[in-house]
């Protein structure tokens, strides 16, 4: 909650403060930004072993921002949502089911654009 008696900076890091809670909160209790955080590791590791280019690393470090980005936001919606209405109801699980479709379509994309990255770079090793 924002407190009238703070100044800009005083604010600001207040609000770093929350932001960095709720990263730790999310690596630590949420099995799949754990798994994407493990993709994204993977895929730096092989973007430092084949030597991607700076480009391909812009790309390749947006895609996985983009992926946690909608995974995280997805576990928002999912627990306001539960926290709106516990029990099943069909319309929650609608609402449910599109939030999880916006890091379905980033992890997609994302790995479409690993594939044109590193296809060529794999099969060079053959």
């Amino acid at each position: 909650m924002k407190n009238p008696n703070d100044g800009f900076l005083r604010g600001r890091l207040r609000s770093l403060k929350f932001a960095l809670k709720g990263t730790w909160l999310l690596i630590t209790t949420e099995d799949s930004i754990k798994a994407q955080l493990f993709f994204g590791i993977v895929a730096v590791i092989m973007g430092f072993y084949f030597s991607i280019s700076p480009v391909e690393w812009m790309i390749q470090l947006l895609c996985i921002a983009l992926v946690l980005v909608a995974e995280s936001l997805n576990t928002a919606i999912e627990k306001t949502a539960d926290f709106v209405h516990p029990d099943y109801h069909k319309k929650i699980g609608f609402i449910k089911d599109i939030a999880a479709g916006a890091p379905a379509f980033a992890a997609i994309f994302a790995f479409i654009i690993a594939a044109i990255i590193y296809t060529p770079k794999i099969l060079e090793l053959f």
